[in-house]
């Protein structure tokens, strides 16, 4: 699997990016340092439990990686249109260059992207047509690891039995803020953030319509409808579902035979 790094030379961006690899080190640092690996070391958990956590984060972060660093469907400079797809073409007026219908031209980016949905501050890049199956595993991944800690976290103090080696007054004056407080607020903030937004994508899979087309209003009368497994399958580019979970491969694109919503 080759794979093309692309990178948005963007600060803010930098900062947004910088600040969800805090919340995932904090937490992918301190849960199983205070809660996971203490108890398994006196046998209070087996290790499926500490495989798992370990698992998901490593998968949350493997797909903030992709998305962030994948080419979203950046135009070509000079882009070679086939005869037969003209009248599925159509200019840009900012930059000039031809672009397939349903393209829209990022102003972050400073480039066309192809089926963009939006910019997303957060990855530092857009969310087009070759990395929007990237952004929902994201997604998904993050309510994987924030629901998981959010659980860890309340086993701590009302499941899991006193750890032998830790005294507990010491453990809550030390800890209590950090772990409690700290890393509950962030799954709670990045659990429901993430649930909203993944709904959000995956209804708009589904009704075939872009974030920037719902705000615009670009978009006709509904065509034939699509099943849930066909429009996923043209997003992930596969319809073997057991890869839509992997972000470890690369992505081509798949083209089904419907006829698509009508876009102007």
């Amino acid at each position: 699997m080759k794979l093309r790094l692309h990178f948005v030379v963007d600060p803010m961006g930098w900062f947004c990016i910088s600040m969800v690899l805090f919340v995932w080190l904090y937490n992918s640092f301190l849960i199983p340092k205070l809660v996971l690996l203490p108890h398994y070391a006196e046998g209070h958990i087996p290790a499926a439990v500490v495989a798992f956590y370990y698992l998901a984060s490593l998968l949350c972060v493997s797909a903030l990686f992709r998305a962030s660093t994948a080419n979203p469907g950046k135009l070509a400079q000079d882009p070679k249109i086939p005869l037969a797809e003209r009248e599925n073409w159509e200019l840009c007026n900012k930059c000039n260059m031809m672009r397939p219908k349903r393209s829209h031209h990022c102003s972050r980016c400073g480039h066309c992207v192809r089926r963009m949905d939006h910019h997303c501050p957060w990855i530092n890049n857009c969310v087009g047509e070759d990395n929007h199956w990237l952004f929902l595993q994201l997604c998904f991944y993050t309510q994987v690891l924030s629901l998981y800690t959010l659980v860890l976290d309340f086993c701590q103090y009302y499941y899991f039995q006193p750890l032998s080696s830790v005294d507990r007054a010491d453990f809550a004056v030390l800890h209590e803020l950090a772990l409690l407080r700290g890393s509950c607020f962030m799954g709670l903030m990045m659990f429901g953030g993430m649930s909203s937004l993944f709904y959000t994508q995956v209804k708009g899979i589904l009704a075939d319509t872009t974030t920037i087309e719902k705000m615009s209003h670009l978009l006709e009368d509904i065509g034939p409808c699509r099943s849930w497994q066909q429009a996923m399958a043209e997003v992930f580019g596969t319809r073997w579902k057991i890869l839509w979970f992997l972000p470890f491969r690369s992505r081509q694109p798949l083209r089904l035979n419907l006829t698509s919503r009508p876009h102007v």
